[in-house]
């Protein structure tokens, strides 16, 4: 079950896209999840161009990486999300924020996330991982009260914005991968499920599994990969360490990171609370086959020290695989009953 370990491109794309694939196949990687922002992978060029693509392949080529996954985070972020504000306006492409009209936005946004999947498989890759938005999650304190009715129109908002998107997925044959993530639909365990009832369950929508997320919210990843087995459609390696200590909050109090005032922060990969043996033993029970994307994230590591030694704590738990035979096959006698 030798699955392909790759970086995802997203917190280097300050750095050329030939740099990033230069360092990488230095490091030993496999391939890349290629972001789409910085030079990395331009949807609007992708589809404009048709020698954009091939471009892309020959530098990959070049390294000797492969290439599973597009992502497209920042743009998803925008298809749902109320408010639309200044943060959204410092993470999207000129072109998608416009005059900033919030709708006219969130409309931009559902289109390019529509093309997203168009250049996914001009690329030849049937997955796209990203951010869904919500229009609810600024009600997760519950104060005001929040009527129910409220938190079920969020879904139904949802569902009405992205199920014209996944008809273009099932169209040209890619699926997404949605990241369960605070700030997005679906940010744990039973907001995971409603926002697969939302949408009937259809098979274009499944779920980037990134347990660094779930462990500052003392959510179970290795339960959670069991429970949603059929809808894990790509994995994240990005680890968090908690430091609740009795001032240090789980909400961080508006703090930057790695500020150790934080009740818990993003850290490399082997380096936090993340069950990683687990998680890997659990990959195979549940029969992952797919590539295992190190997301590397660490306000107090330098990446070039981080990337490399994440990629190695990786490769020698997704080296564990079961056995061809029971270890206690060895006892029997052969005179058992069949």
């Amino acid at each position: 079950m030798a699955r392909p370990i790759t970086l995802f491109t997203g917190q280097w794309a300050d750095l050329p896209f030939e740099e990033v694939c230069r360092l990488a196949s230095e490091w030993g990687y496999d391939g890349l999840e290629i972001a789409c922002w910085g030079d990395h992978f331009e949807v609007d060029k992708a589809l404009a161009d048709d020698n954009y693509v091939a471009r892309k392949r020959e530098t990959l080529d070049k390294y000797g990486l492969k290439v599973f996954a597009i992502s497209n985070h920042l743009v998803g972020q925008a298809v749902c999300d109320h408010p639309i504000d200044e943060r959204h306006k410092g993470i999207l492409p000129a072109r998608i924020w416009g005059d900033g009209d919030p709708e006219g936005v969130r409309q931009r946004a559902a289109a390019e996330m529509a093309d997203t999947a168009r250049a996914a498989a001009k690329l030849g890759v049937d997955t796209v991982i990203g951010f869904t938005g919500s229009s609810i999650w600024h009600t997760v304190a519950m104060f005001p009260p929040v009527p129910p009715s409220m938190i079920e129109a969020g879904y139904a908002d949802f569902a009405a914005r992205w199920n014209p998107i996944l008809d273009v997925f099932d169209e040209v044959g890619v699926r997404f991968a949605h990241e369960v993530h605070p700030s997005e639909i679906a940010y744990d365990y039973w907001t995971t499920v409603r926002t697969l009832e939302a949408i009937g369950r259809r098979p274009a929508f499944g779920l980037n599994f990134d347990p660094s997320h779930f462990v500052w919210q003392d959510l179970d990843p290795v339960g959670f990969l069991f429970d949603f087995a059929d809808r894990i459609y790509h994995v994240d390696c990005k680890d968090a360490k908690k430091r609740l200590n009795g001032r240090n909050g789980r909400l961080s109090s508006h703090l930057p990171w790695a500020d150790m005032r934080r009740g818990w922060d993003f850290i490399s990969t082997g380096h936090g609370d993340v069950p990683w043996e687990d998680v890997f033993r659990a990959l195979n029970a549940i029969g992952y086959s797919g590539p295992i994307s190190i997301e590397w994230e660490d306000a107090g590591m330098d990446r070039l020290l981080g990337a490399p030694e994440a990629l190695e704590f990786v490769r020698r738990l997704a080296a564990i695989e079961p056995p061809a035979a029971a270890f206690d096959a060895a006892f029997s006698s052969g005179n058992a009953d069949d």
